[in-house]
């Protein structure tokens, strides 16, 4: 028998940098700026993609159906206090929760509660559409506070970390897969919008990320490798103010031009040189049983899809995977995180960005520190609103031609936990194919009967429980985990846990199980003494 060159191992080797080794401070910089850029062209570009009248599912982190009733002024404020509570929520996770390189910002998971409350009958009768939208963020705020508290029980009562111990690489591995899988509706579809602008820079990311990442004009710094992001970026938005200030796009349709142009986003005029956030700027809360519970089912979403993304991180990181405390604690943390989004008043609740994770893995850097520091950019910027504003014009085809190198490059992250797992048994290959399909098939099916007026595959006469099963139904990653997980543990379980991979993962379930848990997930100031 041939000889195994390849044998499975639970750190990658190929990054420069791994979770607590720190890059020089002047790459530390533009690495945690690049971050800043990437996560922003989700914040702020998108609620743009309703205006172009796309799927709900594919619209923006739960701002959409609010440019029916904002002014220019709340959508630059909402965006900015997005942008701050992010990155305050980004810099808690990577201090005191999981503790990982990963940036917290807006989900996609709360869309559809956010649609229910909006189209509300009590708050559709509201006439004055200003007060509407007003009236929305105050319930949209209430239920978020409401939510988080699920959120926060299952983290800190380490309930999740308990359920975490029917993980086996074999479970989680169609579930970090789908967390990329899933957005594939954000990449190429998108890209398409405007393919002059998304194609070049598709192909410039590939070419200087892989094809020249060894050239290095500048020392013995590869910035081709180390900041695809913002030579691309810079780049094709240079390009595309050219096609804009040409007149290319004057005579097009608007869907074109919201998709192209680079002066269509108005936020620079509407921003505010300087704000502040601070929480209940929209008044006083409301709260609402349904809503609450409608509001529930995404943070249940976002807890799974959270969990793949920590697990991908914590392996692009060059780190163990997350024992079952750690993994409790940021859940916790995370659950925080979506109070402090209620409190403030975001329109939306918090999840690992999984495009951010997918940057460690292009850019060969894991490093805890550039992603605090991209924390403070997010912080500063939102609070100059001018100076973020700028990066508003930005067109998002240029993010979606990102999207599909990252979203695909979380997903292989997944695919490569079944190198602990016997490939070669049927019934790991059943599980696998299953979990796959189904987790990319059954949120297709649910997406085919969804509509801007809140009506899924489930449409009973209660809108909260509608949303409930639509938002769950939806998900890539969590029917991935339902399918997956049920089937590692009911089919055939004492005799393949072997083959299913847990003697690769049975020590990470506890923080004393491995000797490096302690180097890469202890709290600072010695805060362990006390948790």
């Amino acid at each position: 028998m041939a000889e195994i060159i390849h044998p499975p191992m639970d750190q990658l080797q190929d990054l420069e940098y791994c979770i607590d080794s720190n890059p020089p401070w002047a790459e530390t910089i533009l690495l945690a700026f690049q971050n800043y850029i990437l996560m922003l062209g989700t914040s702020v570009n998108m609620p743009l993609i309703e205006e172009m009248k796309l799927d709900l599912v594919l619209s923006s982190l739960c701002l959409l159906n609010f440019t029916v009733y904002w002014e220019l002024g709340d959508k630059a404020r909402v965006i900015q206090t997005l942008l701050f509570v992010a990155g305050i929520n980004t810099l808690l996770q990577a201090l005191f929760g999981a503790r990982l390189p990963a940036i917290v910002g807006g989900s996609f998971a709360y869309i559809i509660p956010i649609a229910y409350i909006i189209n509300d009958s009590s708050l559709q009768q509201i006439s004055n559409r200003h007060e509407r939208f007003i009236q929305t963020m105050r319930a949209i705020q209430g239920a978020l506070i409401v939510a988080s508290s699920m959120q926060i029980i299952l983290g800190y009562s380490q309930v999740w970390g308990l359920f975490s111990r029917f993980f086996s690489p074999l479970g989680m591995a169609p579930v970090v897969a789908l967390v990329g899988l899933g957005l594939f509706q954000r990449g190429f579809p998108l890209l398409g919008n405007c393919v002059e602008i998304g194609l070049p820079m598709l192909l410039l990311v590939i070419g200087l990320s892989q094809y020249l990442k060894h050239v290095r004009p500048i020392r013995d710094v590869p910035i081709f490798e180390r900041f695809p992001v913002l030579i691309c970026v810079a780049i094709i938005w240079i390009y595309s103010l050219i096609l804009t200030a040409s007149g290319a796009y004057r005579d097009k349709p608007n869907a074109t031009q919201l998709s192209c142009r680079t002066d269509r986003a108005n936020l620079i005029s509407t921003a505010p040189w300087f704000m502040f956030p601070y929480p209940l700027q929209w008044g006083p809360p409301t709260f609402s049983a349904g809503h609450s519970f409608a509001m529930m089912s995404a943070v249940l979403v976002s807890m799974v899809e959270s969990t793949g993304a920590y697990k991908a991180a914590s392996r692009l990181a060059i780190a163990t995977p997350p024992p079952a405390y750690v993994l409790s604690r940021g859940i916790g943390w995370q659950g925080i995180g979506i109070l402090l989004d209620g409190l403030f008043g975001t329109g939306t609740g918090s999840t690992v960005s999984v495009e951010n994770v997918g940057l460690l893995g292009l850019s060969r850097v894991g490093s805890r520190r550039v992603v605090q520091l991209s924390a403070a950019f997010m912080i500063f910027f939102s609070i100059l609103g001018k100076f973020g504003a700028v990066f508003a014009s930005i067109p998002f085809p240029i993010f979606a031609a990102l999207y599909c190198v990252l979203f695909g490059l979380v997903a292989s992250v997944g695919l490569s936990f079944l190198q602990f797992t016997n490939m070669n048994c049927m019934r790991n290959l059943i599980i696998t194919g299953l979990s796959l399909f189904l987790g990319i098939s059954i949120p297709q099916f649910f997406n085919e009967y969804w509509n801007l007026k809140h009506r899924g595959l489930v449409h009973t006469n209660a809108g909260w429980f509608n949303a409930f099963l639509n938002t769950v139904f939806l998900s890539p990653a969590t029917v991935g985990l339902i399918v997956a997980v049920f089937l590692d543990n009911t089919l055939e379980v004492e005799k393949s846990k072997k083959d299913r991979g847990m003697p690769w993962w049975v020590k990470f379930r506890t923080f004393r199980g491995d000797n490096r848990n302690e180097e890469f997930y202890t709290l600072p100031f010695n805060l362990n003494r006390f948790y």
